[in-house]
């Protein structure tokens, strides 16, 4: 028998209450935020195919700004650049969780989720790279087809799961925690042109400043919100996607509680920002980015012009292969393991799940192809190749609740017959 301190912890296993009730917390908010998510992205397609068209172009090309700060923005690039930092905010604050309190403080448990968005971000990218390649077509949008869209995919996953295991939300949770760093790592690095080094210098100082504010712990919101404002600003000036600095605001809020405190700086602003990010910020980027004109004729240049092509086969086929086997390299060569309530065909269902790369692949979309028709044909691919992946993935996630429903029905009358509850535990093989 291998001795207790020799075996390897499974992942998201047996978790503290406080890290169940943050998971839970999390799952309900991206759960109603991709339901809204997907109101505004239908209202938003509708709405660009309608002859009211032109009124939608209007008010998304409409401009206003804030002179003191230097900004001028069209309502769409408000959506983008402003609101979308709110989401980027949250992400910075559940990842400094994750890696201070969460699964990922511990290499043991954060290699799995770890190993397997990073191959879920590679493989789409190499396959965006080859393809586009091959037709000779431009190489500027390998990034799009390498995020996924955690509330949109968690939407989806509410929908059709009832009887599924928990840990397969918690693993897709936590799988998404990684794969929002690499975006934002890819946005930073690959998607900054025309550097204003005294705006950026600013904008480190003003994170500095946020710093100290928390090292010392001073409170009040009229020391954070003005800060935060100011830094956003100076990032966007600087040259740098200004939704990294909500990412940074994040990493920098304090995640572990003091003596006697009831929530953290980090746990108090993600309470606060979380339903306005999943609610409002989020689908109202989605209603001024998904907006595309769809014809025969545009669908059909999405199967014919090489760097849509690209994006369709890297959300579709990349992201399922990259995190599938990720996971299953992990699971086999790391001190991971994968949850016994989970089966491999869970994992394939998941991976082909987390396809759906609809706000952040839409962003970095926006970002790699400045030209508006270029961009159209992305975004179309984007749509195209999470509607396939939703459409993949709710079949396969369909027969699996069939299978734990089955199981769960036997098992509960089992009890009803003989009156005593049966000790059952899922062996987590695929026949089941």
């Amino acid at each position: 028998m291998v001795a207790a301190s020799r075996e390897r912890p499974p992942f998201l296993g047996i978790l503290p209450l406080p890290e169940r009730n943050a998971v839970a917390r999390a799952l309900r908010t991206e759960t109603t935020g991709g339901l809204v998510l997907l109101a505004a992205a239908v209202v938003a397609l509708v709405w660009a195919n309608t002859p009211w068209s032109g009124a939608y172009e209007a008010i998304r090309e409409f401009s206003f700004g804030i002179p003191a700060l230097g900004l001028d923005l069209t309502v769409g690039h408000w959506a983008s650049d402003g609101l979308l930092t709110l989401f980027f905010l949250v992400a910075g604050t559940e990842l400094k969780r994750e890696l201070v309190v969460g699964e990922l403080r511990t290499p043991a448990t954060a290699a799995l989720p770890v190993i397997a968005a990073l191959c879920g971000m590679a493989v789409p990218a190499a396959l965006y790279v080859a393809t586009a390649s091959v037709g000779g077509g431009s190489l500027e949008g390998w990034a799009v087809p390498m995020a996924t869209d955690i509330a949109f995919a968690l939407a989806v996953l509410a929908v059709l799961s009832t009887h599924l295991p928990a840990a397969l939300r918690a693993f897709l949770l936590t799988l998404a925690v990684v794969d929002d760093l690499g975006a934002i790592l890819i946005i930073a690095v690959f998607f900054t042109h025309d550097l204003n080094f005294a705006a950026l210098v600013g904008a480190f100082a003003g994170l500095f400043v946020l710093y100290l504010l928390q090292r010392f712990r001073v409170r009040g919101w009229w020391w954070y919100v003005p800060l935060g404002v100011v830094i956003w600003a100076l990032m966007y000036n600087g040259g740098v996607h200004a939704t990294v600095a909500g990412v940074a605001i994040g990493l920098i809020l304090r995640t572990t509680r003091d003596k006697g405190e009831k929530a953290s700086p980090a746990e108090r602003t993600s309470h606060l920002l979380h339903p306005v990010s999943a609610g409002v910020a989020v689908p109202l980027f989605a209603l001024f980015a998904a907006g595309v004109g769809v014809s025969a004729a545009s669908l059909g240049e999405v199967f014919t012009r090489p760097e849509p092509l690209g994006v369709v086969l890297g959300l579709v086929v990349g992201k399922t292969l990259g995190i599938f086997i990720g996971t299953y390299l992990a699971a086999r060569f790391t001190r991971a393991r994968l949850n016994p309530d989970l089966a491999w065909a869970d994992v394939f269902a998941l991976a082909v799940l987390a396809g759906i790369g609809f706000t952040v692949a839409l962003l970095i979309g926006e970002l790699a192809f400045p030209d508006p028709a270029a961009a159209e044909h992305i975004k179309t691919a984007v749509l195209v190749g999470s509607l396939v992946a939703v459409a993949l993935a709710a079949l396969l996630l369909r027969r699996r609740n069939g299978i734990y429903r089955r199981l769960y029905e036997e098992e509960n009358r089992d009890d009803d017959e003989d009156g005593v509850p049966d000790i059952y535990q899922r062996t987590g093989s695929p026949e089941q």
